[in-house]
């Protein structure tokens, strides 16, 4: 397991695109869940769903399957706090090329990103719901209803827009300048 602390330090500045924070957000009794994951440079969100458990091996399972879809530009590194869930941790490094981190215990302001989001789910998902019965397609609703919303933090774009614009400048060919 690797400290949050060895991080680098464009991690922390949100220099670089494709660093995530991941966290549950958990259901009644803690019986349901449902996985969160922020870009931190956009705030793009996207949703695991974990309808039937959620220990360590379907956690891995389905962080694998939404990660896998990214473009490597966008897998550099994931922050979660040190819980159970990720017991696979180097299982889903291998699996996404990402780098793993975890947070000091009791630090969940080491992923502010995430703890932001997911107090901003919570209006879809309160606290006392269970969470196992919302279906995949819900799941994907509400991450586009995040990821359309204006954030200050990006000049009034949206993470969507963000993220897009991340994307087609990626794809971009580099100008050169042609000297006669």
């Amino acid at each position: 397991m690797v400290s949050i602390t060895n991080r680098s330090a464009e991690v922390e500045d949100r220099a670089i695109p494709g660093d995530w924070e991941g966290d549950l957000i958990t259901g009644a009794e803690n019986k349901s869940a449902i996985g969160t994951l922020v870009e931190r440079v956009t705030g793009y969100v996207m949703l695991l769903h974990l309808p039937g458990a959620h220990g360590a091996v379907e956690v891995e399972e389905e962080m694998i399957r939404v990660v896998a879809d990214l473009p490597a530009t966008l897998r550099r590194t994931l922050t979660w706090d040190q819980r159970q869930e990720m017991r696979n941790h180097a299982r889903i490094a291998a699996a996404t090329d990402m780098d793993v981190y975890f947070c000091h215990p009791g630090s969940p302001w080491q992923r502010g990103s995430n703890e932001n989001t997911n107090g901003l789910l919570r209006q879809y998902f309160p606290k006392s719901t269970d969470l196992s019965g919302y279906h995949r397609d819900y799941l994907k609703f509400v991450a586009a209803q995040l990821n359309n919303r204006p954030r200050k933090r990006l000049g009034r774009k949206t993470p969507a827009e963000a993220l897009d614009r991340l994307l087609s400048d990626e794809q971009d060919p580099p100008s050169v300048a042609l000297t006669g």
